[in-house]
């Protein structure tokens, strides 16, 4: 038992060491794994470790270099952002609406731009300007110090001064507390009325005043069938009106009212141009609003900035500000530069018909729309006023222009008389240097200041006119114009306009001129407007309107006027609208001056010569070819024989009833040449009376020359008895120019009457007429025997076919030379007197009275007892010509 119990403690001593062994050899092999385990795991550990670190160092790296791109990439969108803003903003802001004030100078833009008031803080080095809008989009608060809110208005408002065209931009101050001092630096800008100032308590009215500006404009928009005034102004390419900017710089406390009409202009004002900047005054945010923050350094802020810090400029420099102010003053007294003819002009030429009357636009209004002038039964005259250099001449070439352009020349006929000393209508007439015309004129009369025969002679041809216009209507059984081309549409029944400018010359002077004048211009003007004859009196002068009042029934009909700046007394006495007028502007007034009437015109330039000539070109080229040349009657130039329509026809005949002495130019519509016939009857002689040698020689060539061109070589005899030195080489010349001329002088006059004497006392005439020709008459030599001699020849040679032209120095000399008494004078049946007085030609005038006669430098009267009941003023021929 004990054996057996001690080998059981030994085996099982055994057992546990086995176990114990076993379990130490499985440890140590397990303690083997798990140390390999450990030294692979610690291994894997340093490879996971060193990858992790190069993934980290990898991934640091990307990023880093991502980083740095995204930095870069920044940077660069920055940059771009920044040059875009910077490009946007000089196209948003160009020229003087952006540009720093060191080198700023106005520059007039062709659209409304944003205005520069400082530049944004952008964390780039590229310059962005800060830009607030402010014409034709909206307004403008100024909040924050008022010394610098100062420096922005001031600088807002040069800006948009400078950006706009002179006048274009007009300011209204409202400064309660300093009393336009905020503006002060403006002040030259008040003469000129582009600034003006409203005084304490005027802020009401002010706005009351602006608002019912926008609804006069939204009422012209409307009318238009626009959204608004940029709208209007970018299809008609102008703008009417101007941009009105008021500035209220601390105004208080508002009234309900102010404070309704405040709201109203920053709702509806930007639309119709009229903007506000406002300093010191609480203003709500709103559409179309800009706030400005003004601070210093770079705490300022601008409302469409947003968050971005602005740093706002300084001031304008004071000597820009005065320098430019002054230019625009300048520049709006100077009145605007006119539009282009161009404007005036239709699409289509000569598509109008005058049958009821003439209508075309003088020019645009104040709000961009044609103003259509009209010529018909009403109103069927018009008068013009001006003083010298308002644009009187320019007026009348447009409103010329418009209606020529659309009126054919079967249409419209124009008769052009200037009373003024110059040329401004011969433009309408052939020249050497362009020979086309206006197609539309009939008559051109320029210089004729001196020459009142003339006007009276284009009334009495327009009366004329008148009776057969009104013998057609009769006979048609019509009333009017438009009636008797409508019965008669084959007949020539233009609408005639008839131009007299300064007419107050024609109706100077209490003498027959003025008087047969004012009778004729009356039945004209009451009668012509049924009969399309319309007539247009033009002055520079208030006494050319005074000369018009003193005969109400005249000026009655004249119920169109136009005033052009400074014109008196065409408007009705209460109607002061011309005083305030700008340059190229006028008041059409349909209504005999009425001040309702009133409409504003700005007249386009119609006096640039290429403009015109383009035009005139076109028109001359498209004539009717049956159509001639205007008569062209000036009377500073002395006419010539040959061109002389009277002359041109003269051509040599085997026989004639009588000849016919051509004297010189009548001052009539028509060119004709005064005229003497020498038939076989008593006192079938010319005499030419006056001191003025040139022109009597040039009157007795011109007769001498006129009978030479009617006879053949040896159809008639011509002699020549100078007696005046001082004649000799006028009438050498003559006698060079006649066939069959014999010369004489004192030395041998005595042959010559004894051969005349002889030939007038004979029974039977010559066989050919026989001519005549004395120069100094007066100076006769030879005495008694002499003086019976030429007595006889006077009185009998007529009938014999001898006619004596001759010249005595004075009208005396010739009653001496026939013998003293008044019934010895009909030996002279015709005379040219010149330099002699009216009174002294009574003995040789019939009745008991004597002509009108005035002399005048290369003038003379003429009177042909056998023809005329009155004298007619007449233009010798030039010498030689």
């Amino acid at each position: 038992m004990l054996s057996y119990m001690a080998e059981s403690t030994a085996q099982q001593v055994m057992d546990i060491r086995a176990g114990l062994s076993h379990a130490l050899g499985a440890a140590a092999i397990a303690l083997d794994r798990a140390r390999g385990a450990h030294a692979a795991a610690v291994e894997r550990r340093r490879r996971i470790g060193a990858a992790a670190d190069a993934r980290l160092r990898k991934i640091a790296d990307a990023r880093d270099a991502r980083l740095a791109e995204i930095d870069q990439q920044h940077k660069n969108d920055l940059a771009a952002y920044a040059e875009a803003a910077a490009g946007a903003a000089d196209r948003a802001a160009p020229g003087a609406a952006g540009d720093p004030w060191d080198d700023w100078q106005a520059t007039p833009l062709d659209r409304a731009a944003e205005l520069r008031v400082g530049r944004l803080l952008l964390p780039h080095p590229e310059e962005v300007p800060a830009l607030v809008p402010l014409l034709d989009r909206g307004h403008v608060v100024v909040r924050g110090d008022r010394a610098l809110g100062d420096e922005v208005v001031a600088g807002l408002l040069l800006r948009a001064l400078g950006t706009a065209a002179p006048g274009q931009v007009q300011l209204i101050g409202y400064d309660p507390e300093h009393l336009g001092g905020g503006l002060a630096r403006f002040a030259p800008l008040a003469p000129a009325g582009v600034l003006t100032f409203v005084g304490p308590g005027g802020l009401g009215a002010l706005l009351d005043d602006l608002t019912d500006h926008v609804r006069r404009i939204n009422e012209t928009v409307l009318a238009g069938e626009y959204t608004s005034l940029r709208e209007l102004n970018a299809a008609t390419h102008r703008r009417p009106e101007p941009w009105r900017v008021a500035v209220l710089l601390g105004a208080g406390e508002l009234s309900r009212a102010e404070q309704a009409h405040l709201q109203r202009l920053l709702r509806t004002g930007a639309a119709c141009g009229v903007h506000l900047v406002i300093q010191g005054l609480p203003v709500p945010a709103g559409d179309g609003i800009e706030f400005i923050t003004a601070a210093p350094g770079d705490h300022a802020r601008l409302s469409s900035a947003g968050a971005l810090p602005v740093r706002l400029d300084g001031g304008p420099p004071q000597a820009v500000v005065a320098a430019t102010c002054r230019r625009i003053a300048e520049a709006v007294e100077a009145g605007p530069a006119p539009v282009a003819l161009d404007s005036l002009l239709p699409q289509e030429e000569w598509n109008q018909s005058a049958a009821t009357g003439l209508s075309a636009p003088l020019g645009d209004s104040p709000q961009g729309m044609p103003v259509q002038v009209t010529l018909a039964d009403y109103p069927p005259h018009a008068l013009i006023a001006g003083p010298s250099g308002t644009g009187k001449t320019n007026l009348i070439y447009a409103w010329m222009g418009a209606l020529a352009a659309r009126y054919s020349p079967t249409e419209l006929a124009f008769y052009l008389l200037d009373f003024k000393e110059g040329v401004s209508f011969a433009r309408f007439a052939p020249g050497r240097r362009d020979p086309s015309w206006l197609p539309h004129v009939r008559l051109v009369g320029v210089n004729v200041n001196t020459d009142r025969e003339f006007g009276l002679a284009l009334l009495r041809f327009l009366g004329e006119e008148l009776r057969r216009r009104a013998d057609a209507a009769k006979r048609y059984e019509v009333t009017n114009l438009a009636e008797l081309r409508a019965e008669d549409p084959d007949g020539a029944w233009p609408r005639i306009v008839a131009v007299v400018d300064e007419f107050q010359v024609l109706l100077s002077g209490r003498d027959a001129v003025a008087a047969e004048a004012v009778d004729l211009l009356e039945d004209l003007a009451r009668r012509g407007r049924s009969q399309g004859i319309h007539l247009i009196l033009a002055s520079q002068d208030v006494s050319g309107i005074e000369a018009l009042w003193g005969r109400p029934a005249l000026v009655a009909q004249f119920s169109l006027r136009i005033a052009l700046p400074r014109a008196r007394r065409i408007l009705a006495e209460t109607n002061t609208a011309a005083e305030s007028l700008p340059r190229y502007h006028a008041v059409v007034n349909a209504d005999s001056g009425a001040a309702e009437a009133n409409r504003v015109v700005r007249v386009p330039a119609a006096g640039d010569r290429e403009r015109w000539n383009a035009l005139q070109h076109r028109l001359w080229r498209k004539r009717p070819p049956e159509l001639g040349p205007p008569r062209l009657f000036d009377g500073d130039v002395v006419p010539r024989l040959g061109d002389s329509p009277d002359f041109r026809r003269l051509a040599p005949a085997e026989s004639m009833a009588a000849p016919v002495v051509l004297l010189g130019e009548t001052i009539d519509v028509a060119a004709r040449s005064a005229r003497t016939v020498l038939r076989r009857a008593p006192g079938r002689n010319l005499a030419v009376l006056g001191t003025r040698m040139d022109e009597a020689c040039a009157v007795l060539a011109t007769a001498g020359i006129s009978l030479a061109a009617q006879f053949p070589p040896d159809g008639a005899r011509f002699s020549i008895l100078c007696l005046d030195p001082d004649a000799r080489p006028a009438a050498a010349a003559l006698c060079n120019d006649l066939p069959d001329c014999g010369w004489y002088e004192a030395d041998n006059a005595d042959w010559l009457l004894e051969d005349a004497a002889a030939e007038a006392s004979a029974s039977w005439p010559a066989d050919r007429p026989h001519f005549l020709i004395i120069y100094a008459a007066d100076a006769m030599p030879g005495g008694k025997a002499a003086a019976d001699q030429l007595r006889t020849i006077l009185r009998q040679g007529p009938e014999r076919r001898l006619h004596v032209l001759g010249w005595w120095r004075g009208a005396a000399l010739l009653r001496d030379a026939l013998g003293g008494q008044a019934s010895r004078t009909d030996p002279i049946g015709a005379w040219v007197a010149l330099d002699v007085h009216g009174s002294e030609l009574a003995p040789f005038y019939p009745g008991a009275g004597a002509p009108a006669w005035y002399p005048r430098p290369w003038r003379a009267l003429h009177f042909d007892r056998s023809v005329h009941r009155g004298a007619e003023v007449i233009i010798p021929y030039g010498a030689g010509s």
